[in-house]
């Protein structure tokens, strides 16, 4: 890194990372919006944090409000049996089958939110490398 400083917005007499960070902050801020509250939103109400009686052993405890609301919401039985992520771990990821319409859009909901989610993630970072290479001298830039 140069000893080269860097004006951003206000902010006068930046470091190549301290310009790297309030570019971060300003694409982070552009980026969030309603879409990602709706996001986190999904994310939090798939959470299987509600408890239910009658399952199997090997079920995964709980249900969300997601999946309670759906499953009101949507009660309709289908010919065809759909695959539902029901749980992710170290284990690896357990899949079950449906044919509950509202059980299989319950399900969907936080990985959804979590496809989103990982989405603005991956805009904020490249948005922030690209803004950064463009303001910052030649030796001062990120790799591609």
């Amino acid at each position: 890194m140069s000893d080269t400083r860097y004006s951003y917005g206000i902010h006068q007499n930046l470091t190549a990372a301290d310009l790297f960070t309030f570019v971060a902050l300003d694409e982070t801020r552009k980026q969030l919006g309603l879409d990602d509250l709706a996001a986190a939103a999904g994310v939090l109400l798939g959470q299987a944090d509600v408890p239910v009686a009658g399952k199997f052993a090997d079920a995964t405890k709980g249900t969300s409000v997601a999946s309670l609301a759906a499953r009101r919401l949507l009660p309709f039985k289908l010919r065809v049996r759909l695959p539902m992520i029901t749980k992710v771990g170290l284990k690896g990821v357990r899949i079950a089958f449906t044919r509950n319409l509202g059980a299989f859009v319950g399900r969907s909901i936080p990985f959804v939110g979590e496809v989103f989610l990982a989405r603005d993630a991956f805009l904020i970072i490249r948005n922030t490398v690209v803004t950064y290479n463009r303001l910052a001298q030649p030796a001062d830039r990120v790799p591609l």
